[in-house]
């Protein structure tokens, strides 16, 4: 619709002024929310208008159609059915749309009431954006979902940035400190899924890198909304407390962060409030530090590709609850650096290893858990229905049956406390639940049918007028013609009269008879040969009758209030209790997954050792075994300090492409990984000294958006390690230097291994096809040449995957391109000219393949220094093109051709 009408001019006055009155309802509705689809309820339909109808229809390949005119023009509109909302809703989210839904808050009829024109009140109750999902279809069940809030306050130091992040589905709230340096690499260990930040800031341009990186996951907000001199009332008024001291001690950055996310939280759900728990400060230096880039390159959890098949977390994810799940990628992402808190997670993995039936037995039962903590979130915030409650239910039975299964056992520290978790899970509300809800729930709780028979007595009565009222009137029918006498006496019933008693003519005496029938039977109606009464009795049945099913449904929804009251009373117990489960999980997980790989436990402590006997890279076993590609061939690798100095070792890694090389180098850095989040790690024993930083720059890609080329994109990630990393940081590099020219390339792989040795003083494993650097251990105390084995059989080349001390010879790069699929023709003349390459004088290796080149014979079969000046150049020097006539210039041009032709007879 080409004559369309901008959101701009839409919300105008005079728009609003010349409107029709559902119009105008839904242009005041949408000038309040100008940045959001709108949603606006019509009956069954979510319809949008204008310019959001045109986005939606494109973004979810829906039809666009129209509804009349606006300001003489037509008005596009589409819609989606309430009923499948959810997943349209998703497919938006996904694209980055926030949508605001508008629901209608009164009935129609009453609606009707006040006038024929009258138009259904409406209001948004809910916005829904990516960081405050609460609906089961629009979440993934392993996955936290988190909202995040940037904030920075000038004068702080050098901690002047605030991070807070909320999962408002499971009520998780933390904040931390963090500084421009650490700020990309902080905000992805958490992978909010919507980061806000003031439009202020979102606006420098120092930061741009930063959201560039994160794309449309960044949301610019008011400024006003991360106000430090307003952020401690802001969250005291929350939290309902009159002081945050009970907190803990925040910075102003973490304070502005923190209000801003609740700002926001509140913003979105409109009158609701979500059951977040208190900020947890997630101290950053408590945490390995891992850039954006090191994650890519390890693939923590996902692959380069965006998957997750292939990514370190789906090859060591053996957790079966989802609130596990969601664990295990947060404990991945946020490595510990403090030994104690790492042993204590290790403790609890050795005790599932050291006890099968107890890790039998509750694993078994965790198979049964739901999602207690995204259920609670969606009882608070009153999207729940009676599965949800059903959910709290059944993680309380599972809680209890797993306290019971623990009891008696002697647990380590954090296994004690989760027991202890456990025990203080409100038992009465099971109680209450367990004898309230029925077996078999509806999703819905307009449905009803969710109240367990027996459980309530106005519920039964109810429930058996509306579902047995023949049976009713029929006892009632017999009853009064016991009473009268009548045998012929029956109760009937049409729309007029409702329900009646109607008896002959001749029988109406046995009605009207006596004071006391007459009180008792009301006349209603005279017929030619019957009479209608009614009584009290009977009126009264038929007004509980009509109203059965309506207060039945009403009685069920009151005790829904009431359950989902006490559930959300009780909501900081059952979170307590949630976690504690998912950290059995994740503790029984990794036991699972330590016997069933044959992995060790690591030593983990405050020296700069680093010793690995017997390595494997987790996710390669695991591919080659569904392969059936062999066993993967395990390597050791020693980078701890030598002759008793303090700093750790540099290997100086060369060898064959295919043979290994990036393999060796990501495994030892995922054995860092593994050890820090306390699990136990693919080797056959490990001891890693706390890695505080760790560095990864393996693979190469390209990042045209920003200009930015594949060798430049290299060097950019190589300066960062270069900068920032000290002797306590693990540092991973594979082939710096070859996206350029070769000296080029083997200047700047020589300095870094230098940088690396002498001022970074780190442990650190450099993997390179520069041979030439070799020579360095000469010189460089600290570094050590080791290469991978390779065998070669009958021109063939083997490679054998193993590490070994010493320096390779060469790369075996026509080798590999044979197996690539290379034609036969170009290898076989790859191998000529490498042969001639090789035997060539090192100061010019080109100069012996000139012959081979057809452009250049000439020139290089005569002899440079005999050479006569060209009889070609001189007849040049003397044209003077300015002065020729097209003939001369026609006759000269021969001239040129005949000399030319001489020369190279001459010359052959």
């Amino acid at each position: 619709m080409a004559d369309r009408i901008p959101t701009e001019e839409l919300i105008s006055e005079d728009s609003r002024a010349s409107a029709t009155p559902m119009m105008e309802q839904y242009i005041e509705i949408k000038a309040a929310n100008p940045d959001l689809l709108l949603f606006y309820r019509m009956g069954d339909f979510y319809e949008l208008f204008f310019d959001d109808a045109e986005q939606a229809s494109r973004a979810l390949s829906i039809t666009l159609t129209k509804r009349g005119q606006h300001l003489g023009r037509d008005i596009p509109m589409c819609g989606v059915p309430v009923h499948a909302a959810d997943d349209y809703l998703q497919k938006l989210i996904a694209l980055g749309f926030r949508v605001a839904v508008c629901e209608q808050t009164e009935d129609p009829a009453e609606a009707k009431k006040r006038g024929g024109k009258s138009v259904v009140r409406r209001d948004v109750t809910r916005l829904v954006t990516a960081g405050t999902l609460t609906e089961e279809k629009l979440l993934a069940p392993g996955e936290s979902n988190f909202l995040m809030a940037l904030s920075r306050i000038r004068g702080e130091g050098e901690a002047s940035y605030g991070l807070a992040w909320i999962d408002i589905s499971t009520g998780i709230f933390r904040v931390s400190a963090t500084t421009e340096a650490r700020l990309a690499a902080d905000i992805m260990r958490v992978e909010p899924r919507e980061l806000i930040v003031a439009d202020t800031l979102f606006s420098e341009e120092k930061l741009r890198p930063v959201f560039d990186l994160l794309g449309r996951v960044v949301s610019p907000q008011p400024a006003v909304l991360f106000d430090s001199a307003t952020a401690t009332d802001r969250l005291a008024r929350f939290f309902g407390v009159a002081t945050l001291d009970g907190f803990g001690r925040f910075s102003r950055p973490e304070l502005s962060a923190a209000a801003a996310a609740v700002a926001y939280v509140e913003k979105t759900q409109i009158n609701e409030r979500p059951p977040l728990g208190i900020p947890e400060q997630d101290g950053s230096a408590s945490r390995m530090f891992i850039d954006p880039a090191t994650r890519a390159n390890l693939e923590l959890v996902r692959t380069m590709a965006g998957g997750r098949d292939g990514s370190l977390l789906k090859a060591i994810d053996r957790t079966v609850t989802s609130g596990g799940a969601r664990l295990l990628g947060e404990r991945l992402m946020s490595p510990l650096t403090e030994p104690d808190a790492i042993h204590a997670r290790l403790d609890s993995v050795a005790f599932f290893l050291d006890d099968a039936s107890r890790q039998d037995g509750v694993r078994a039962y965790l198979k049964e858990l739901p999602d207690m903590p995204r259920a609670l979130s969606r009882l608070a915030l009153d999207r729940g229905g009676p599965r949800d409650l059903g959910a709290i239910l059944r993680g309380l039975e599972v809680a209890r049956a797993i306290g019971d299964a623990l009891t008696g056992a002697e647990l380590p520290g954090e296994l004690a406390g989760a027991l202890a978790a456990l025990r203080d899970l409100p038992g009465d509300l099971e109680t209450r639940l367990a004898e309230t809800l029925a077996d078999d729930l509806p999703l819905l709780k307009r449905d009803g049918g969710f109240v367990r028979e027996g459980a309530h007595d106005g519920l039964d009565e109810a429930r058996g007028l509306r579902d047995t009222s023949r049976r009713v009137i029929a006892g009632l029918q017999a009853q009064y013609a016991e009473e009268t006498g009548v045998k012929g006496l029956k109760i009937k019933h049409n729309n007029v009269l409702g329900y009646f008693i109607e008896v002959t003519s001749g029988n109406a005496q046995a009605l009207t008879g006596s004071d006391a029938a007459k009180a008792k039977f009301i006349h209603r109606q005279t017929m030619a040969n019957a009479m209608r009464f009614t009584t009290a009795e009977l009126a009264d049945l038929e007004s509980r009758i009509a109203n059965a099913a309506g207060e039945a449904l009403a009685i069920e929804l009151e005790a829904f209030e009431a359950m989902r009251a006490h559930v959300v009373g009780e909501a900081e117990r059952l979170k307590t209790g949630a976690l504690a489960l998912s950290v059995l999980d994740v503790s029984a997980a990794f036991a699972v997954i330590a016997e069933a790989e044959a992995y060790c436990r690591p030593m983990v402590d405050e020296t700069t050792a680093f010793k690995i006997e017997g390595g494997r890279h987790p996710v390669v076993e695991q591919a080659l075994r569904k392969q059936s590609a062999g066993p993967f061939v395990a390597n050791d690798c020693e980078l701890s300090p030598r002759n008793g100095g303090a700093e750790g070792c540099l290997w100086l890694l060369t060898g064959p492409n295919m043979g290994g090389k990036s393999t060796f180098l990501r495994q030892n850095a995922l054995i860092a990984i593994l050890a820090q989040i306390g699990a136990y790690v693919p080797a056959a024993s490990a001891h890693i000294g706390i890695v505080d930083r760790l560095f990864s720059r393996v693979g190469a890609s390209d990042d045209l958006a920003r200009g930015r080329s594949t060798f430049m994109v290299e060097m950019v990630e190589t300066a960062a390690i270069l900068n920032q990393a000290g002797p306590r940081s693990l540092v991973i590099l594979d082939e710096i230097g070859r996206g350029t020219a070769t000296f080029d390339g083997l200047s700047i792989a020589w300095a870094a291994v230098e940088h690396l040795h002498d001022v970074n003083t780190c442990r650190g494993l450099f993997a390179t096809h520069f041979h030439e650097l070799t020579v360095l251990s000469e010189k460089l105390p600290r570094l050590v040449n080791a290469t991978m084995r390779v065998k070669e059989w009958k021109g063939d080349v083997v490679f054998l995957h193993e590490v070994g001390p010493g320096a390779a010879d060469r790369s075996y790069g026509i080798q590999v391109a044979r197996l690539a699929g290379l034609p036969s023709a170009v290898v076989k003349r790859a191998k000529s000219v490498l042969a001639r390459l090789e035997d060539a004088d090192r100061k010019n290796p080109a100069a012996n393949l000139i012959d081979d080149l057809p452009l250049f014979q000439t020139a290089m079969r005569a002899d440079p220094a005999a050479q006569k000046p060209s009889e070609v150049t001189a007849l040049l020097e003397t044209l003077k093109p300015d002065d020729m006539t097209p003939r001369e210039a026609l006759d000269a041009l021969y001239a040129l051709k005949r000399k030319l032709s001489e020369d190279i007879s001459l010359g052959d």
